[in-house]
């Protein structure tokens, strides 16, 4: 029908009028595209929210939580197959031999007993249907409890789920269904218990289209970490989120993922995956087969990872330390400091926010000589430390004052006279006690009346004429740094024209208050003992930092990916006083030779976490099974003793079972017995070990621990 209500002529006629030729079709317009050509869609959120939805349980020290499934503490004792079928089978025959001599009378029929009790007695009639039935449902009752008793006695149960179909699905089916409103992490219960559902909703929205990432929700559970404690206001979060959604409460550097991940991630738990406990014997049955994760309160204890070139410490476990830190800074829950050799594969420099090239002139930042400090002897014990901590007695009890005094008595004057520190070149004129710096310091101080400080100037020109005087020593160890490659390195922040004359700016890690990133490239190429010398400067200045923090709140790590040198009887110290200032360190040794036989013990002592890998020395192996300690393990002790046969017969009989087996008639005896035995012997550790793997032990900051772990860090 037409829309005037005539019928179509082409609908009721099998050769139609031909119209006249209309106006030709205009095609239609195409839809306009919702993205510019070439620009891939946006993926969804699914993959994030499955992500985000993984159960994570509690779990030992060192387990890799997401996903996990516990296992007992305690090893189930396993049948072997061929004992179970075997043990099976007989059970099997047992059952069907009583089930025999029940049916066939050989036994009574006392078994009959409860069903002439229970029947009335007209049921008793031949060819009743009502007899039959309960006869055969109490045949089939007595068969039943007979089959149950044969199938624990033959362990059934234990076939049926080691070689049945529940051993046949590994994995148990997903339920599809989403968690409950108030237990699904996507909807942020959290926030909308406290009245900002708005900002719940939009984090939800963004989650499901894709725009969040796991740095951007724990950037943003941190955000919401500071208005639980104060810190930030409820409106002021809100509104961010509203404005921003995913990418409200930035990082400084306003990046939200590293350029490049190399190892797996987890930061709802801050954990980074390292490899797979092996399923060895010596291993707790709890841990073995699970990940091996690290996090921020297992580093709070410290770490020292100890092998040899080419054991996997830079790039099994530096590395990826490195990058879960910088992933934690992006969101606001840590500071990080890695100081390595230039090119020692420590990640990418858009990783950082901050790279000190030191030696390099294209270094867009300086480091600190000072540490930022205006306290003329707190920069002197940490210099001192830096340039002498080496040449202290190694004892535990002894320390560098010497040094410290002599640098305080310089210090101190020369930021009196000048409003700053000295630099290079002027600290090491001063410690070499030439006339030129010394008479132009005490003309200023006389000019400006500093009378306590003219003391201290008497004192160290007194001091110099002594043979034991320690300036010397001190003024050496400036000349390492006092070279051309270092020209333009070293200034203290106090040196306003040079930031401002464009070169570059000095970095102080009094930073650290900060969610900060950076990166120390130390000149290891032709300036070894300088090298040393920066990380014992580094190592100083990260311990007396952050012990002053006034926001402790920040995880605060620096990772050293060569510690020779630099551990001494103050680094020690530090190192035992991160723990309650909420930081850590992760060290790296070769070998412990290079640490002082006196600071070995206190070292091992200091730090919770310790990794010896693979290709170790039976020496240091020695230090680590001493730390380890022993543990009580059962030994068995089986014995064969020969068979004496006394009668004619059975000395017959022996001769017929020597000439067919080839060995005299034995009895075996076994003895099981508690001994106590090292957990790792050094024989082990130097000769056991797989190549790419490592033992380790953990204690997090709650004090819990975990026993030597043999870890695949390959796995």
């Amino acid at each position: 029908m037409d829309s005037d209500g005539t019928q179509d002529a082409r609908g009721t006629h099998t050769n139609p009028v031909p119209r006249p030729a209309g106006p030709p079709e205009v095609p239609a317009v195409p839809p306009r595209p919702v993205r510019a050509p070439g620009v891939p869609p946006l993926p969804d959120g699914s993959a994030f929210l499955i992500w985000l939805r993984t159960p994570r349980p509690e779990a030992l020290p060192g387990v890799w939580r997401f996903g996990h499934r516990p296992r007992p503490e305690e090893e189930p004792e396993r049948i072997p197959g061929r004992q179970l079928f075997s043990g099976a089978l007989i059970a099997f025959l047992v059952g069907w031999l009583i089930w025999s001599l029940l049916w066939n009378g050989y036994l009574g029929g006392w078994w009959l007993l409860p069903l002439y009790a229970m029947i009335p007695d007209s049921w008793a009639e031949p060819h009743s249907f009502g007899a039959v039935v309960a006869v055969y449902a109490y045949y089939l009752l007595i068969a039943g409890a007979l089959v149950i008793g044969v199938g624990r006695l033959g362990r059934w149960d234990e076939i049926w789920r080691r070689y049945g179909p529940p051993a046949w699905r590994r994995t148990p089916p997903e339920s599809g269904r989403p968690p409950a409103p108030e237990a699904d992490p996507a909807t942020w219960p959290a926030l909308r218990a406290a009245g900002a559902a708005d900002a719940a909703e939009r984090l939800a929205a963004d989650a499901r289209a894709g725009l969040m990432r796991d740095v951007d929700h724990a950037r943003i559970a941190r955000a919401w970490q500071g208005v639980r404690t104060g810190r930030h206001s409820l409106a002021t979060f809100t509104s961010a989120v509203l404005s921003h959604g995913a990418a409200a409460c930035p990082h400084p550097s306003g990046a939200r993922d590293l350029p490049a991940r190399q190892a797996r991630h987890d930061l709802i738990t801050g954990q980074v995956r390292l490899g797979t406990t092996a399923d060895d014997v010596r291993n707790p049955y709890a841990y073995r087969g699970a990940g091996l994760a690290l996090g921020p309160e297992l580093l709070g204890t410290s770490l020292l990872a100890v092998g040899p070139a080419g054991s996997g410490k830079t790039g099994g476990v530096v590395r990826p330390l490195a990058e879960s830190l910088c992933l934690h800074a992006l969101a606001g829950r840590a500071a990080v400091v890695v100081v390595g050799a230039a090119g020692a594969g420590l990640g990418p420099a858009d990783a950082y926010d901050v790279v000190v090239r030191i030696g390099n002139p294209d270094s867009a930042y300086d480091l600190d000589l000072y540490g930022g400090t205006t306290d003329p002897d707190e920069a002197a014990a940490v210099l001192a430390e830096a340039l002498a901590g080496d040449l202290a007695d190694p004892h535990p009890g002894s320390d560098s004052r010497r040094a410290t005094t002599v640098l305080a008595q310089l210090l101190g004057p020369f930021r009196a006279v000048h409003g700053r520190f000295p630099s290079v070149p002027e600290l090491r004129g001063l410690l070499d006690g030439s006339p030129g710096p010394l008479t132009a310091l005490r003309q200023g101080l006389t000019e400006t009346g500093q009378e306590s400080l003219l003391r201290e100037l008497d004192a160290r020109e007194r001091q110099m004429a002594h043979p034991g005087d320690v300036g010397g020593v001190l003024a050496d160890r400036v000349a390492l740094l006092d070279r051309p490659a270092f020209a333009t390195f070293f200034k203290s922040t106090a040196f306003k024209s040079a930031a401002a004359s464009g070169q570059s700016r000095p970095f102080s890690l009094k930073a650290l208050d900060h969610p900060v990133r950076v990166r120390v490239d130390l000149p290891e190429r032709g300036h070894a003992d300088a090298s040393r010398v920066l990380a014992r400067l580094v190592l100083a200045q990260f311990t007396a930092s952050v012990t002053v923090r006034e926001d402790r709140s920040l995880f605060a790590c620096l990772v050293l990916d060569d510690a020779t040198g630099v551990i001494t009887p103050e680094a020690v110290r530090g190192i035992q006083r991160l723990r309650s200032a909420n930081a850590g360190a992760v060290l790296t040794l070769r070998t412990l030779d290079d640490v002082a036989r006196p600071l070995r013990g206190p070292l091992l002592g200091t730090v919770g976490c310790r990794m010896a890998l693979a290709g170790l020395t039976p020496w240091d192996g020695q230090d680590f099974a001493e730390v380890w300690g022993k543990e009580w393990t059962e030994a068995r002790d089986v014995t064969d003793r020969q068979i004496i046969a006394d009668s004619p017969a059975g000395k017959a009989w022996h001769a017929v079972r020597r000439a067919i087996t080839g060995k005299a008639p034995t009895a075996r005896a076994v003895t099981v017995r508690q001994v106590e035995r090292e957990r790792w012997s050094a024989s082990e550790l130097a000769h056991a070990m797989p190549a790419g793997h490592a033992v380790l032990s953990l204690t997090n900051v709650k004090g819990e621990h975990a026993p030597p772990l043999l870890v695949n860090l390959r796995g």
